[in-house]
Formats: C-alpha cells, structure tokens, sequence
C-alpha cells in the first residue's frame, strides 16, 4: 500500500480535519444532459475556491434500474479534461467499475491521469451494483466480488512495482511493461463502497474508504466499524473515511435539514453543525452531490466557499 503521504492524498485525508470536494457533474434542477465545456467552467472554479476534490463516475450504460437519468461522459476522457484545466484540485475516479475494465487499461488510464495532472490523481475502484450493465460485457453481477480482488491485486502490483508484465497479469515478462511510471512512486487506491468485500480485505489493502451517505446515527457505526477493522490491520493507521452527500443548499441559513435519499435539503447552520458532527466522528473528507437542487451551481458553490469552507480552516 502505497504511503498516505503522497501529496494528492495528504491534501484530501487529514487526520482530525474535514476537507470538501464535488461528485461530476455539477447540475441542478432537472438538467439531465450537463454541457461539458461549462462542467469544465465549474471544475476551474472548484479549483479557485479552494476545494480538495473533484470526484468522477463511472456510469458505462444507463439503464432501468439506474436511477439517475444524468448523461455520464467516459471517466478517463473527463478525468484527463479536468487535469488540464485545473492546477491544484486533486482528482479522483470514484469510481472505475473495476471488473467491467481490464485491469491493464484501468492502470493504463490512471497513470495517465497522474502524469497529466501533475501527480494529483487518486484511483477509487468499485465493483458496479447493476445487473443491466454486467450482462452487455458478457460478465455476471455475481461474479463481479471476485474479479474486483483479482484486478485489485494486479492494479496494485502494476502501480507500485516496477510495471512488468505478461499477458496473464504475474508481473514476470522482461518483454513487456508499462510506461509510464507514477509519478510518486505509486497512486493510493481507495475502495468506493464495500465492492462486496469484507470490511477487513477494504482495511488491509485500501488505503481510504468511501461510502455512501447515511443519517448521522448509522453513519458513526459505519466509521466505527471501518477505524477498528483499520486499527487492527495497523495502530498507528489513521481510517481515512469520505463520504458522499447529496446537497440541496437552501437560501435560508436557518432552514432545518430535511431527509433526502442520500443526503439532505438545509441552510447554512444546519449544514455546518452537520459537518463539525461528522467531522468529529472522524470523517475526513465529504463529496457534495448537488444534483436536483433548485439553485444555479455556481452560486451554491460560491456560498459554501465563503460561508461553509473557513468554518474547518
């Protein structure tokens, strides 16, 4: 596992801090077909605010039972997009749907992605949860908990060792090898979602763990049990935990939160003591969905900046 002191995760996952990113695209209300050139526009102005992350998805079909009807552009042409239009903002893939893509390619485009963005990429995997999109590959949703380990384990070995390969995935041929290097030495690997692995294969071989949205009660028996499997692989460890939150940013400061699949509708105060409590828990890093909400992006994006982000500074 690669150090957690490689730059672009140092300025995500601070121990004892909360830090702040965006999930892509950025739309609200109904928009559903987001024009990239302006998604381009939003990720610069994360970039300027000060933000810490812009998160990218991996949606190859859409289907019935994916309820999101956003178009999703290809994740390694929007991430290489995004690493030359930005300068600090770390990017992160959250995340590649490991066992519908060879474990070649995946490590192909995340090397790219960090030498094109100056080493600020960090590599989410996920193992996909839709049986409409496994069937069009030729792969079964069941069989995908297996893949995502066999890939994860060769992705690993490809990022941190010294790239060569053979067409099995054992890193042996002195014929073959994949260039370039990382930048760092390595690119931390992050599991989006448990991947339908144990929570002690994400402690030991992940080196943070992102999940989804939860009201706060369940989201501190999440983390709990995520910092002990962590302390047991290593004490001195911190349990670098994100988590998405589905945003709906009301004009009010003083709106009360309201429940939302996956995140909340609230004002300023609500969402700040919302924040503090889950950074108290130990959370280090929250992604904010701002899907369907009825402000313009930028304006929402402005105000958590000048309202929201000095609160954790």
């Amino acid at each position: 596992m690669i150090s957690t002191q490689h730059p672009a995760f140092a300025s995500v996952f601070r121990p004892g801090e909360l830090t702040f990113g965006f999930v892509l695209p950025l739309t609200y209300g109904s928009e559903t077909k987001p024009d990239p050139r302006t998604q381009l526009e939003l990720a610069r102005l994360a970039d300027r605010l000060g933000f810490n992350a812009l998160w990218v998805r991996d949606v190859p079909l859409n289907s019935p039972d994916y309820p999101d009807p956003i178009e999703h552009m290809d994740p390694w042409v929007h991430l290489g997009a995004l690493a030359a239009v930005t300068e600090r903002i770390s990017l992160i893939s959250g995340a590649i749907v490991s066992p519908l893509r060879h474990f070649l390619h995946t490590t192909k485009g995340a090397v790219s992605v960090d030498h094109l963005s100056g080493g600020r990429f960090l590599l989410g995997l996920g193992s996909g949860d839709r049986p409409g999109e496994f069937l069009p590959f030729g792969q079964e949703l069941s069989g995908a908990p297996a893949l995502f380990r066999e890939n994860w384990d060769r992705i690993s070995a490809l990022l941190g060792g010294d790239g060569l390969i053979d067409p099995s995935g054992i890193i042996a041929d002195r014929n073959a090898k994949l260039l370039p290097r990382p930048m760092h030495g390595g690119i931390p690997m992050l599991s989006v979602g448990s991947a339908g692995q144990t929570i002690g294969w994400v402690a030991r071989n992940a080196t943070a763990w992102a999940t989804y949205y939860r009201p706060l009660a369940r989201q501190r028996d999440r983390y709990a049990m995520w910092s002990a499997a962590v302390k047991k692989v290593d004490p001195e460890r911190s349990p670098a935990f994100a988590t998405a939150f589905r945003l709906q940013f009301e004009d009010d400061r003083n709106a009360p939160p309201q429940q939302l699949d996956f995140g909340l509708q609230v004002g300023r105060d609500g969402l700040i003591a919302e924040l503090l409590a889950l950074r108290d828990m130990g959370a280090q890093h929250v992604m904010f969905n701002l899907t369907g909400g009825a402000r313009p992006t930028q304006e929402v994006m402005q105000e958590l900046a000048a309202d929201v982000l000095p609160q954790f500074r």
